[in-house]
Formats: structure tokens, sequence, C-alpha cells
């Protein structure tokens, strides 16, 4: 089986001062095991420095540069998370039909003793399983596999928690000829009246109806760096302005921050990440995660399932407004 995959850590442009600062904390640790010189001072000064450095960057971020930052490639992916909030885990293959999609991946798992259904995309950290993962697009068959999940959770009355981190469903004509747009829309239909609880996660990227193939839920929530609209900021500057040029534009116009969906009452709520983002302390990450499903699933498992359909619906169809004009 092949599980999640670390790679060496790397910086964007706007972490530079980051960079700089774990640069010259490698050097003094270097330079006391060589010299054994107790540098201990200057090295926690800087460690201090340099939390203060992530939480000043991450503060003062622009719209583009938090989609940046959801695509970091050491930032922790579904399988990541998976293996580290449940006590043990299967993962369910297939869709019984097609293939196994490796771009969604499925485990029935415990947390704590509950049981949940683990549902997430899979982007893949280097280059072989980024192919192998299709960069977290899925075929319809994903969806359906995913589904099957969930039929499978609903059976047997245990609730189901998706990690969303997609830039889309794959756009490829083969999705297409297997019913990509069906797949989706299934999903959503079986989704609003499953009747077991549903937690829902943007871990990173929640882009179109490829994220809300797995993304209709009693709650959604965005971890703090992410983001959640229709379209992705490239694609969406090609469509207006013929280029991808004008993506931070577009990025502003998009209003697809945490904060945006939050005001705009598309989410429930929002999980701050450690400083400077959850790719610098995984691990915590993954732990405040924990945290929340379970406190989530005890206030959504107290209510009968007729009342959580009817709440979700509901929630979903307050959404939006139309004015009929004659």
């Amino acid at each position: 089986m092949i599980s999640n995959e670390s790679s060496p850590i790397q910086y964007l442009d706007f972490e530079a001062p980051i960079e700089l600062i774990q640069n010259q904390i490698d050097e003094m640790l270097a330079m006391e095991k060589k010299s054994n010189i107790d540098l201990t001072d200057k090295i926690q000064l800087l460690k201090g420095n340099l939390e203060a450095e992530k939480l000043r960057v991450t503060q003062g971020l622009s719209t583009w540069q938090k989609v940046q930052l959801s695509r970091h490639p050491n930032r922790p992916y579904a399988l990541f998370y998976m293996d580290h909030i449940s006590d043990f885990s299967i993962e369910i293959h297939g869709d019984r039909n097609v293939k196994d999609d490796k771009a969604i991946v499925c485990k029935m798992a415990q947390i704590n003793g509950q049981s949940v259904m683990l549902i997430g995309h899979q982007k893949g950290a280097n280059t072989k399983m980024r192919q192998y993962r299709n960069f977290g697009m899925p075929y319809p068959e994903g969806y359906r596999k995913a589904l099957r999940a969930m039929k499978m959770a609903e059976k047997f009355n245990i609730p189901v928690v998706t990690l969303i981190d997609t830039p889309g469903a794959f756009p490829g004509i083969e999705a297409e000829d297997r019913g990509q747009a069906e797949a989706i829309a299934r999903n959503l239909f079986e989704m609003a009246k499953l009747q077991v609880p549903i937690l829902c996660y943007i871990i990173g990227e929640g882009a179109s109806g490829g994220a809300l193939g797995i993304g209709v839920g009693d709650k959604v929530f965005m971890l703090e760096n992410t983001w959640f609209t229709v379209i992705s900021p490239e694609s969406c500057s090609s469509i207006l302005w013929r280029s991808w040029e004008h993506k931070e534009r577009a990025a502003e116009a998009l209003k697809l921050t945490p904060d945006d969906n939050l005001r705009n009452k598309l989410i429930d709520g929002i999980l701050a990440e450690p400083a400077g983002g959850a790719h610098y302390q995984p691990e915590e990450m993954a732990l405040h995660l924990k945290t929340h499903i379970i406190e989530n699933l005890a206030v959504l498992c107290k209510m009968k399932p007729e009342d959580r359909v009817t709440a979700r619906i509901e929630k979903y169809s307050a959404m939006s407004s139309a004015i009929e004009v004659g």
C-alpha cells in the first residue's frame, strides 16, 4: 500500500524571511555540534524570532498568497491526517464498476473509539505520487467509490468525515465519457439526505464540483490557509481575460478565503493553523483537527437522523435566494 510521502522542506517567495532565520538556526546547531560550544541562548532567541516571523508573514497575506499557501508542497494531505487522527483504519477500494480511483481515499476508521468513515482527496507529495494520485483530481469512479463508502457508513450507522483538497474533478474526455457530471450530482443528492452525521473539512484547495462531490455536510469547516470557490483563480482569469496573468485579481474577486466564506455563510467555522501554516507543525494541526472532529461528532450524534437531514437541507436552501421579476 502506498501511504503518505514526505518531501524536502521548500519555501515560497513570501516565506523568504522564515527561510533566512531557519538557515541561521541550522548553522548554529551545526556549529554547536562541531565545536562543542554552547549556543543554546542564541538558538532559543532565533527560534523565538522564527515563530514571530511566521506569524507576521501569515497575518499579512494577500488572497493570492493564501491560495499559494493552500498548495504548499509540504502541506499535509488527507492521508497524513487520516493516519494521525485514527487509532486504526481499513482502506476501501474501487467503485465496483470501473476501477479504484487513487485521487480519492476512503477508510473505515476509529477515532478515540468512535467508528467513522474517512473520505478525502489525495494529491501526492512528489512527482511520482502526484501522477499516481492524478494530482488529486478524481474521475467519476472516485466519486462513486466515495458514495459507496458513504452508503456503507449509513448502513452501519457510522458518521462520515470528508477531507477536501482538490484543484477540481478531472476534466478529461474519458471522465466525461464515464459520467463525471452525473457522478458529482448523484453525490450531492445522496449526501443531502444521508441519515448519518457528515462533517466536511477543506484542508487545502476546494475547487468547484470537484470539492462539492464530497462536500455536502451538516457542518463544513475550512482550515485557516485554504480556499473554497466555484473555480480556480487561474481558470477564472483565463475565461475572463484569456490569460492567467490576472489570477491575483481573480482571486480577490472570487471571495474564496475562509473569512469570505464564513461571512457569506457558506461554511460553519474556521480552524486556526500553527504559526506559518499547517506545513510547519503538521502533527499539531492533526491533533487540532482530531479534537475538532470529536467535539462536533458528539453534538451531531445526539440529534435524530430526520432532524439532522432536515437541518442540512434547510442550511443549503438558505444559502441563496432568487427574486422573480415580472
